[in-house]
């Protein structure tokens, strides 16, 4: 089972999803069954994922990420949980330290402040994309004791935009998982505006039947 698939109907239906690693990211913060979900190979527990992180989403600054928009609609928080799902999915196939990963993975953009707002990020020491992972960093470390693959993610997810290469190989595939949720919150969050609107429905249809007609 591929957890890379990124077929459309994948992502808009999270109920008939075939890729159920995908459809469970999707909502993985409004689970409340943390046992194993029906659909999933039993190598996968949900209670074990959530057993992992337990002390850091119980923790009170962590839950301020909820407060914070990271990639259109999605917050920081479920941003983050669904890395460290998507982490810990891979590691665990790649036989990894996924603990290590999905707990770096959950703090990696503890950076709790509004990117958007110009007010804020001219205050920061650089550029949002070059220093968040510094200030996730200091966060984390004030709450958490941080062992050096957990530091290592926090501070390198950004690459290759900030140039250190990762150390570890769980580093590596959080960067790609990173960009993976990113890439799938951007769409979902792009088709839903497309269906809000009426003439583009319209237009849609018409491109479809021209399409059609075409073949």
């Amino acid at each position: 089972m591929n957890i890379f698939n990124f077929k459309k109907k994948q992502i808009l239906n999270c109920e008939e999803n075939t890729d159920i690693y995908t459809s469970i990211g999707c909502n993985i913060d409004t689970f409340t069954d943390k046992s194993i979900h029906s659909k999933m190979n039993k190598k996968y527990y949900l209670n074990e994922f959530f057993s992992i992180i337990s002390d850091i989403i119980e923790n009170d600054t962590v839950k301020q990420m909820k407060n914070y928009r990271q990639h259109c609609n999605t917050s920081c928080y479920k941003h983050c949980m669904q890395v460290a799902y998507y982490t810990y999915v891979a590691c665990k196939k790649l036989k990894l330290d996924y603990v290590s990963a999905t707990r770096g993975a959950m703090l990696h953009d503890l950076f709790l402040y509004d990117w958007r707002n110009k007010s804020i990020t001219s205050t920061l020491p650089g550029l949002h994309a070059f220093v968040h992972p510094l200030i996730a960093l200091e966060n984390a470390n004030k709450l958490f004791k941080l062992n050096n693959l957990e530091q290592d993610i926090i501070i390198k997810h950004m690459w290759p935009v900030t140039l250190k290469f990762p150390t570890y190989k769980e580093s590596y595939i959080v960067t790609i998982m990173d960009k993976y949720s990113a890439c799938v919150e951007s769409y979902i969050y792009l088709q839903e505006k497309l269906r809000s609107k009426s003439i583009y429905k319209y237009a849609y249809i018409f491109l479809s039947m021209l399409v059609f007609r075409i073949i």
